[in-house]
């Protein structure tokens, strides 16, 4: 036994109305605010804490309490609750001491709601949660015109833990609208990551409406919150007859049990032409593998493959949008991906492992089920990984890219660029044409806002180097070594015809990179110490030619 769990107090608080009694005992809480409020301290002391309703048990999650002034507070949405009874306990986890609980509230609001989405260092175009940690997007899928990105979230706290799945929609992939956590830890597990679909046909016998039920196959992830210890890791189902607005758990669950190490990450696509679901699920060892269904529930392994880490995704691509001549797409977290072709039962590879992504603000990234077919594009959002210090949340999302398959001299190769849809945040922009610069740098002094469209087109000419400088630091194209460079990261570039084109979407912790009309795509994780996002161009060594299209936009959450 640990001994700092030696000692330890449970202190079971009872909420009369409004008001959260510290007075100990067994009194009873009663719901009648949406919230219950938590003060968290980066580092102090971790303590668990369980809520029982109504004689269950119904969440439980560690929380870094504090005993002073808070860095920021957290919630714990009630409101499913509301009128019931029940019971809040709060053990220490890692001390001696027990916390102090004196400034657990319930409110219809949130200490800090008033300036979520306008602090100091919140992205204003990427997504981000109101409150703690987030890593990988989830269940991502379109239905009725709105899409639904799920991801991981900690609820409770800045750094990673708790796993639960988050929920936001969409009608135009820009401006979110935070709906609250769908999937909560339970006795199987916490809620590791997973992907949604829309049963057509009710394959599940879930649908109990008009309205088409929604299923997310998750990962119940055994042994990682004290509720579930001794479980393995296991695939389960949730499902949704409300357009997603609240969540089921199958009773069934795990509909796929434990396999091998911690078996994760379930990835469902419906395969047409055999007519059968599929699932790619990372086993362990860098192996996939591949299961077929009928109805969701019941799952028959067809096939393994040595290939990627973690997170799968598997999709098929028109070459050069040819509808006759399409390949498929199999990739990890990482985002590498091979090409080759899948039968409903087995991929088979046709090419080596690709490199994806050449930035450090991108991983475990997956794209939308259910696009529409008159839309037809394959749209894609990664985990901007990247911490974001003195914030009440952590990391974010990328920006929506759309993927598309290309021939190039090294055979088909995945291109991504922004999602048309940015052009909506567009409020005022500045086009320069043909300047010319030699061994110079030229300030864009009309440019003033700092969340940034950048659309450069370089005719390189005799210069040895070319680029942007944000602020003090600056994206560089080496002529010599053919390289890109920002920050610690880079990416080959070959030139075409003498000439490279970079877009460039600058947050406020992020610069994401686009060069060669996304034949590159490197996202970097990037704070300006000095909090300057003033831009030049320069060349260096000879003289080149640019051509600028600089677009300042607006906020998402304006």
């Amino acid at each position: 036994m640990n001994p700092m769990r030696r000692v330890f107090l449970i202190m079971w608080i009872a909420i009369p109305l409004s008001q959260l009694s510290a007075s100990g005992g067994q009194e009873e809480l009663r719901f009648v605010s949406k919230y219950l409020n938590f003060p968290v301290k980066n580092g102090a002391p971790k303590s668990l804490v369980e809520l029982h309703v109504d004689g269950q048990k119904v969440r439980e999650f560690d929380i870094e309490l504090s005993q002073d002034e808070p860095d920021f507070w957290v919630f714990l949405d009630v409101s499913e609750f509301s009128g019931k009874r029940g019971h809040l306990k709060v053990e220490p986890i890692d001390s001696s001491e027990s916390p102090s609980i004196d400034s657990i509230h319930q409110s219809d609001t949130y200490p800090g709601e008033e300036k979520t989405y306008s602090e100091e260092l919140r992205p204003q175009f990427h997504f981000t949660s109101k409150r703690g940690w987030n890593n990988d997007p989830n269940g991502m899928v379109y239905y009725d015109g709105e899409y639904h990105l799920f991801y991981q979230h900690n609820p409770y706290g800045w750094r990673w833990g708790n796993m639960t799945w988050g929920h936001a929609v969409s009608a135009d992939l820009i401006r979110w609208t935070e709906l609250g956590d769908a999937i909560h830890p339970d006795h199987l597990g916490t809620i590791y990551s997973g992907s949604a679909i829309v049963d057509e046909k009710n394959s599940t016998g879930f649908q109990k409406g008009k309205e088409k039920v929604l299923v997310a196959a998750y990962t119940s992830a055994g042994g990682k919150n004290p509720w579930s210890k001794g479980v393995p890791f296991t695939q389960s189902l949730a499902y949704s007859n409300d357009r997603g607005r609240t969540w089921t758990k199958f009773e069934g669950n795990p509909v796929l049990g434990h396999i091998a190490g911690e078996n994760r990450d379930p990835k469902i696509i419906w395969h047409a032409p055999t007519g059968k679901w599929v699932i790619v699920l990372y086993l362990d060892d860098k192996t996939l593998g591949f299961f077929i269904s009928d109805d969701l529930k019941t799952w028959e392994k067809t096939s393994e493959l040595k290939s990627f880490y973690e997170c799968p995704e598997l999709f098929e691509l028109p070459v050069d949008g040819k509808d006759d001549n399409t390949k498929w797409v199999l990739y990890g977290g990482s985002g590498d991906y091979l090409i080759g072709h899948f039968d409903g039962r087995e991929f088979h590879p046709e090419s080596e492992e690709i490199k994806f992504s050449y930035g450090n603000c991108f991983y475990a990234s997956q794209t939308f089920n259910n696009i529409p077919e008159e839309d037809g594009r394959r749209i894609q959002i990664g985990w901007g990984r990247g911490d974001i210090p003195g914030m009440p949340f952590n990391q974010m999302m990328n920006f929506p890219t759309v993927l598309t398959l290309h021939s190039t001299e090294e055979g088909p190769r995945v291109f991504v660029q922004p999602v048309d849809e940015i052009s909506s945040l567009r409020k005022c922009s500045t086009h320069l044409s043909d300047l010319n610069l030699e061994d110079k740098t030229q300030s864009l002094t009309e440019v003033v806002g700092t969340l940034l469209d950048i659309d450069l087109e370089i005719k390189l000419e005799s210069a040895q180097e070319v680029g942007i400088e944000i602020g003090t630091t600056e994206l560089v194209y080496n002529v010599a070594d053919n390289m890109l460079r920002f920050k610690d990261q880079e990416a080959p570039l070959e030139s075409v015809d003498n000439k490279i084109q970079l877009r460039l979407l600058v947050d406020r912790t992020s610069v994401e990179i686009f060069a060669n009309r996304g034949r590159i795509y490197m996202p970097v994780h990037h704070i300006p110490e000095d909090g300057d996002y003033s831009l030049s161009l320069f060349s260096r060594g000879g003289k080149c030619l640019f051509d600028a299209e600089v677009h300042e936009l607006n906020s998402i959450w304006e």
